[in-house]
């Protein structure tokens, strides 16, 4: 028998947690949110179950509670909860932030329950959810033993690839997130900005790069970061670099910051994969330096 899931927080994490569980087998035994409607709707998806916005009536006989809510409640909401009696000793509790560790379920923690965190790393869509979500992503899971072990069983049920990750360590693992997903849409906007410049119609920018991108990324799996670098910082191109600075100072001299900051990282790199001698690492951070 598999254990008895109750939902606090009815936006899309929630419920694509909700129906894919329910899918997979899992009884949801509560709804709960904010808006009384937020939970209903869920309800209306996977068929009649208890809705409230008093998440203590909806958690108390739960063997797993989610706490689904935006990150800056999380805290207040498990509070609130177990203040009301509403986790049962021997429970589980989950949150599902990416960024906060979960120590900050430390309320349910000294109500008897065990504490963890399950992040997937995916982006979700409103309903209908006619697709997993969950299928082939990686989930990162953390927390107490127990918890540990109910957080992975899940994400394998979701069809997901678990990932322990250190609870001190979370943001970390976000900040890694963030860099790998965010940031790289601000280095493509950079890398689109000059190509744009050198005269390429912007609607034909992504279609230019798109093979680089994808044949750096494919180096990148197969060989690693270090090994896979190519180009003129990797190859001690002092005079190429100094074209780059050049033009970016006379065309986009906004971008020379960013552009120097990518270049000093860069000099690491290569450092760190072999490609360059001392003198030209030095070098080029002279030429990188703001």
């Amino acid at each position: 028998m598999k254990p008895q899931i109750a939902i606090v927080g009815c936006g899309r994490v929630g419920t694509a947690l909700a129906v894919w569980l329910h899918r997979a087998g899992y009884p949801v035994c509560g709804l709960s949110s904010r808006r009384l409607q937020s939970a209903e709707a869920v309800a209306a998806l996977i068929g009649p179950r208890p809705c409230s916005q008093a998440p203590q009536t909806v958690t108390a006989e739960a063997d797993v509670v989610f706490i689904t809510t935006p990150d800056g409640v999380i805290e207040t909401v498990c509070r609130q909860i177990a203040a009301a009696g509403g986790f049962r000793a021997g429970s589980v509790v989950l949150h599902c932030s990416g960024a906060l560790p979960s120590t900050i379920l430390a309320p349910a923690r000294q109500s008897g329950a065990w504490i963890g965190s399950l992040h997937p790393l995916q982006s979700f869509a409103a309903p209908p959810l006619d697709r997993n979500p969950f299928a082939g992503i990686i989930v990162s899971v953390e927390g107490d033993g127990p918890a540990l072990q109910t957080a992975e069983a899940l994400a394998a049920d979701l069809n997901a690839h678990p990932q322990q990750i250190l609870t001190e360590a979370k943001a970390l693992y976000h900040a890694a997130a963030v860099v790998a997903s965010n940031y790289l849409v601000t280095l493509l906007d950079l890398a689109f900005t000059l190509l744009q410049q050198a005269g390429v119609a912007p609607r034909d920018a992504h279609g230019v790069l798109r093979p680089l991108i994808d044949g750096t990324l494919a180096n990148v799996a197969r060989i690693g970061p270090a090994a896979a670098l190519t180009g003129p910082v990797a190859r001690g191109d002092a005079e190429t670099v100094v074209g780059h600075l050049e033009a970016i100072g006379a065309k986009n001299p906004e971008s020379l910051a960013l552009y120097r900051a990518l270049g000093m990282a860069t000099v690491d790199v290569a450092e760190r994969g072999g490609h360059l001698d001392a003198a030209q690492t030095e070098h080029l951070r002279r030429l990188m330096e703001p």
